[in-house]
């Protein structure tokens, strides 16, 4: 199975100052499939560890984080004989052990010969937990579910991919019926591993939606084994109100929506709880398109996503007949859906989203990324009726020259404003 981040493994594997890598994502996103295929593909060994009930190991890093030491314990654990050069250390569910973390600091230092992947779950969760960081010792990357590219390339679609990477779009348009269709099975699959894996070998939506079932159960078992009473219950009860939320004609998050008279502070370590696990996705709103954005976000409003669009529809029940009504699936739940899958694009490919709301009027613009040093506006559109007066209104108001529309419609250059396709989004971020 491709996974883009196989190419950034490739460049840090490359790289001349190279420290170690932590390999951060939700469960079940493929951190270990992928660092497991990266050893087997680009060294001739790989000593593979997990600290996941694993007491021996946790047991070793009781005692000196000294490289050398380490070096000799990683080599008993994983069967492996360690050499610079030809062998790829993986510690896995490192969170499980923060000396382990720790102990990263000491081989940028003292064994920088040594090529070490971490990879965790929760780190998120830990880090927030008092456990101390190698700041400036490490590099990072973060794991996403499948992007709707790669799951056009799992899937066998990767001429289709071809012609949207090289801008055919005449070409394309001529294929448009069945990219939108992959697209709709994407909306509801979506990019966790396990379950595009049951989509390829049954063709069955029946065990694909048994697969995200088994994985909603395991995230929520997680709010409990990994957070307080008071503190998973809260976590649970505002998990469980993202589809309704998204489901608002306005997706700004409501806290009086989770129960009545609900506040801001009793559930915003909630909120930081899902998006350090990765499960959830926060788009900031901001009061002007200034750059950089970041400077002009409202840290009292925003919208909340899920981790994968699949995920969001089987917790939202949605059906597999869905999937048989026209386009009917992307204007499901006020085009949450849309949005949703939009979102979790973006992030993926390393662009930061925010949005833009009207103070006094119903006006908004659905997301906001930077690119080239200038704010791109983004309008989602879950059909192919493309009228709309906000983003002509916000591009007059604050003097802007470029903006996007996705939609179900084919590749149009207005003056202004590039319609791109909602399945060939994979090019936004080189798109010009």
């Amino acid at each position: 199975m491709y996974r883009s981040a196989q190419d950034k493994l490739v460049a840090w594997k490359s790289a001349k100052r190279r420290k170690p890598l932590i390999l951060q994502g939700a469960r079940q996103v493929g951190k270990t499939w992928l660092v497991q295929e990266f050893g087997r593909t680009h060294y001739e060994k790989t000593a593979y560890v997990s600290f996941q009930g694993n007491v021996e190991l946790k047991r070793v890093y009781d005692g000196s984080l000294s490289p050398e030491r380490l070096l000799e314990a990683l080599s008993i654990e994983s069967g492996t004989t360690i050499t610079p050069d030809n062998t790829l250390i993986v510690l896995d569910e490192i969170q499980e052990c923060p000396r382990a973390l720790m102990s990263l600091k000491g081989f940028q230092e003292q064994a920088a010969q040594y090529d070490i992947i971490a990879a965790g779950s929760l780190l998120g969760v830990a880090l927030h937990q008092g456990v101390s960081f190698p700041v400036g010792k490490v590099t990072h990357l973060d794991l996403y579910p499948l992007t709707f590219t790669e799951f056009l390339i799992a899937t066998g679609n990767e001429q289709l991919v071809s012609l949207m990477e090289r801008r055919d779009f005449s070409l394309t348009s001529a294929y448009r019926d069945r990219l939108i269709e992959l697209l709709k099975k994407y909306c509801f699959i979506g990019g966790m591993p396990e379950a595009v894996m049951a989509f390829i070998e049954t063709g069955d939506f029946g065990a694909v939606r048994s697969v995200q079932s088994d994985l909603l159960y395991d995230y929520d078992h997680d709010f409990s084994k990994y957070a307080s009473g008071e503190l998973a219950e809260r976590i649970r009860l505002v998990w469980e109100a993202l589809p309704s939320q998204l489901a608002k004609e306005n997706k700004k998050f409501v806290y009086n929506a989770i129960r009545p008279s609900a506040r801001a502070r009793e559930f915003e370590l909630a909120i930081r709880w899902l998006e350090d696990s990765g499960l959830a996705l926060r788009v900031p709103r901001v009061s002007k398109p200034g750059i950089p954005l970041s400077a002009y976000q409202d840290l009292g409003a925003f919208k909340l996503f899920a981790l994968d669009v699949g995920l969001l529809a089987a917790k939202s029940g949605l059906g597999e007949r869905a999937l048989l009504q026209g386009d009917a699936l992307f204007e499901e739940f006020k085009g949450s859906l849309t949005e949703q899958f939009v979102c979790q694009q973006l992030v993926a490919t390393g662009l930061r989203p925010f949005y833009w709301s009207a103070e006094r009027s119903s006006g908004e613009v659905d997301f906001i990324f930077e690119s080239s040093g200038k704010p791109i506006p983004v309008e989602v559109k879950a059909g192919e009726n493309v009228r709309s007066k906000s983003l002509g209104s916000f591009l007059d108001k604050y003097q802007l020259s470029t903006a996007l529309r996705l939609s179900l419609s084919d590749f149009r250059q207005q003056e202004r404003l590039t319609n791109l396709p909602l399945y060939a989004i994979g090019i936004l971020p080189e798109f010009e």
